[in-house]
């Protein structure tokens, strides 16, 4: 190519398509830089707050449990002997006087054995009879056989054979004496299970449970077999509750409760504690403890077997400030506590330390520190214990909620006194009614700390 034609080719304009190109990459590196920085300052204001309000009113703490209705005294009524039912005189239901004949078992066989006792008893007495009268005889032998020894016209030997069967005699008498007592005895004995063919209430009451029917055999050699469960008397009954071993502390004998039962779902029915036993029960490692209620049931409503749901009210507190149980379980997210690190120049970590690590009270969750002690107490982020400004753990009635004052958490530390499970007590502390606490945090973290990634989250509630 000639140099003219090289000049000529240099001095020629582009075209315009490529001057385009050139001002849109220049352009999209322009955005880039300008989302880049927009979105870094945008992150603090990309969190938004759920909030609950602080009030006064009532608070009422409950432990809550199950039971099982049952009369005050049950007895069981069973027979002595053993045999074929005669006759029933009372069914399910059924009111009984002390005394009332209830059943009849079939009596043939004993009265045969009275009989037979009468019989040996009249033998044994006729035994007696005929003894004394050799006893007697014996002894006037004797006595003559002494009379003719004095004299000598008896030989010694022969008043000593006399002597030997006059208290043979004796002896017999005694032991014919004897088996008249065991004839007797006998026969008191076949008299009295005559009379327990014979079933009688022991109590007043009302028959609850009846486990034979007319000519069914009982068999009561190994033991009494039970044939009526009487209740002696169902307008008093108890409930017998199964507590948990971390609520039992809380109750003491005297103390109220209410109940219901399924069969009156809209009716309470009340009691007062009893008595709370010491014997443990253990199911699946859950071990409680019975509390005993006593129960006033005089419409007869309530039956033996009921289930009853009860609570037992242990502390009620009116007119006192009130902070939302939520509110003790939030922990601040890392994204809320970077925010607060660039507002007012401070770490995390360091406003973190005054929120309440524990865990076991309100739930465990994620308290952010970039420091030793910030948040977590004893365990860290979340852990078991209150976490102080110094790493050491709090009181446990020392608890911490982030309240929002002129549009920023700052967070709150009080003493709690009783919950309810919903709200909390504030026994004393630096809040007011009206006051708005933080319960949950949302937001997009990934924007303001590209570190924490898809762990930051966007939504912090722990319960």
């Amino acid at each position: 190519m000639s140099s003219s034609s090289a000049l000529d080719e240099i001095d020629r304009p582009r075209p315009w398509w490529r001057k385009g190109w050139v001002l849109l990459i220049a352009v999209a590196a322009l955005g880039a830089i300008g989302y880049f920085v927009f979105s870094n300052r945008k992150g603090d204001s990309d969190l938004s707050y759920e909030t609950a309000k602080v009030d006064r009113g009532r608070i009422i703490a409950k432990v809550t449990a199950t039971g099982t209705l049952s009369p005050l005294v049950t007895v069981q009524v069973g027979s002595q002997v053993s045999g074929r039912i005669l006759a029933l005189y009372v069914d399910f239901n059924s009111p009984v006087k002390k005394g009332e004949v209830i059943a009849r078992i079939d009596p043939q066989f004993f009265q045969a054995e009275v009989q037979q006792a009468k019989a040996n008893l009249s033998a044994a007495q006729g035994n007696l009879t005929k003894s004394r009268a050799q006893a007697k005889d014996s002894q006037l032998q004797y006595e003559r056989a002494e009379a003719l020894a004095k004299q000598n016209l008896v030989a010694q030997a022969d008043l000593d054979t006399a002597k030997a069967t006059a208290d043979g005699a004796v002896a017999t008498v005694t032991a014919s004496e004897g088996a008249v007592e065991q004839a007797r005895a006998s026969l008191n004995q076949a008299q009295i299970n005559l009379a327990y063919t014979t079933i009688v209430s022991p109590t007043d009451g009302m028959v609850i449970s009846r486990n034979v029917d007319v000519g069914q055999t009982v068999a009561a050699s190994l033991q009494a077999p039970t044939l009526f469960t009487i209740a002696e008397d169902l307008r008093k009954m108890q409930v017998d509750s199964s507590v948990a071993e971390a609520d039992v502390g809380k109750l003491s004998p005297g103390m109220e409760a209410s109940f219901f039962v399924d069969a009156y779902p809209s009716e309470r029915f009340t009691g007062k504690v009893r008595q709370i036993r010491n014997a443990p029960q253990t199911i699946q490692n859950v071990v409680t403890y019975d509390a005993v209620l006593d129960v006033s049931n005089p419409d007869l409503k309530l039956k033996p077997g009921m289930t009853a749901n009860i609570t037992f009210i242990t502390s009620e507190r009116d007119d006192v400030l009130r902070v939302p149980n939520a509110a003790l379980r939030f922990r601040p997210p890392p994204e809320m506590l970077a925010s607060l690190s660039k507002g007012d120049g401070k770490t995390g970590g360091d406003n973190a330390s005054a929120q309440t690590g524990d865990a076991r009270g309100a739930g465990g969750g994620a308290a952010g520190g970039g420091r030793r002690g910030g948040g977590g107490g004893e365990r860290g982020a979340g852990g078991f214990g209150a976490g102080g400004t110094d790493g050491r753990p709090t009181a446990p009635d020392r608890k911490t909620v982030w309240v929002l004052r002129e549009g920023k958490p700052v967070p709150v530390r009080f003493k709690a006194g009783v919950s309810d499970g919903s709200l909390t007590e504030v026994a004393e502390g630096e809040l007011s009614p009206g006051d708005r606490v933080i319960t949950g945090v949302s937001g997009d973290s990934t924007r303001s700390n590209p570190a924490q990634g898809a762990g930051g989250g966007a939504f912090r509630r722990v319960f």
